[in-house]
């Protein structure tokens, strides 16, 4: 059986899997990205369970032969050199990491920014499965962005194409966000400005005090209990990005945008007032050419995404 060993690296943990042809994970592991995260430690946990992998599936009465990796790492990469300029979360700067996991791995090892390879995977067998152009947002403590056409991820010419968080939606008295720039989409309309807004609704008495809103589910059920102060707050980040989406999908005139993250579950108070803004900003006809979707492969489209571009890497190679 043939299989190619996806990897997710993220800042509390790292999701592995070895996947077949179409996108089906055969086994998975993860392990706790802990204190030892230095990337010598990481690499080598990553091997092991690579080994620990092909262990359960043997002992399962399966083979396989592994032909490569696909590895996602949250941060800024230069994947001309395979090196990992900057990662925030790991502490990492300018980590040669694909050519350590090559040599570990003894296998070829491709490398992508993890959000790009959550769109590849729900391009591949996810939502966006048999889709032309795939517009992805993953809206989580900022809003990722990916962007697949013909099956195949576009990167833009230094890797930055996508990066629909930071398209900039609020010229004037917009929060600072995290890249130095104001009034950035994800300030606006990630779970982390749902969380921001609400809790200066709280500390101002207009959301009840029993519920102290620590993350955007907290948020959630209060307007599921018909608070509509909690409800407003959800509307707003839900017409934001409903907005940020209608310029990004001008542009591409995709043929569905799939929505990701905990948010994406929330169909009646989000996706539908997201959808009902990008319908109203989006010209008519992009409009109507976009279906948007809730993804479908939660936390493995990270690792399915990976395993899919070393699948590719290594077919181009051949």
């Amino acid at each position: 059986m043939d299989a190619w060993f996806g990897i997710d690296i993220g800042g509390t943990s790292v999701k592995t899997a070895l996947v077949d042809n179409v996108g089906h994970i055969l086994v998975s592991q993860s392990f706790d990205t802990g204190a030892e995260r230095d990337a010598e430690t990481v690499a080598v946990r990553i091997k092991d369970t690579l080994e620990l992998l092909k262990a359960r599936l043997k002992d399962g009465g399966s083979t396989c032969q592994v032909h490569g990796a696909g590895v996602g790492i949250p941060g800024f990469l230069d994947l001309d050199t395979g090196i990992v300029a900057e990662a925030v979360n790991l502490g990492w700067t300018d980590v040669p990491f694909q050519s350590m996991l090559e040599q570990l791995l003894q296998l070829p090892v491709a490398m992508e920014n993890d959000a790009n390879l959550a769109a590849l995977g729900e391009a591949f067998a996810g939502a966006g499965a048999d889709r032309r152009v795939v517009l992805c947002a993953t809206v989580g403590t900022g809003i990722g962005g990916g962007i697949v056409i013909d099956g195949r991820l576009h990167r833009g010419v230094n890797g930055m194409a996508g990066e629909i968080g930071h398209l900039v939606v609020k010229r004037d008295g917009g929060i600072l966000c995290n890249c130095g720039h104001h009034g950035c989409l994800e300030t606006v309309a990630s779970a982390t400005a749902i969380v921001r807004q609400a809790q200066a609704l709280q500390s101002a008495g207009k959301l009840p005090a029993d519920k102290v809103v620590t993350e955007a589910k907290d948020v959630f059920d209060l307007a599921e209990r018909g608070n509509e102060a909690a409800l407003s707050v959800i509307t707003d980040a839900a017409n934001w990005l409903g907005y940020g989406l209608s310029l990004a999908a001008i542009t591409l005139n995709p043929d569905v945008i799939v929505i990701g993250g905990g948010v994406s579950r929330a169909e009646e108070r989000f996706l539908m007032p997201m959808q009902a803004a990008f319908e109203q900003y989006a010209l008519e006809r992009v409009a109507q050419a976009a279906e948007v979707r809730a993804a479908t492969l939660s936390n493995d489209a990270g690792v399915i995404g990976a395993a899919r571009l070393a699948q590719q890497r290594v077919s181009s190679n051949a």
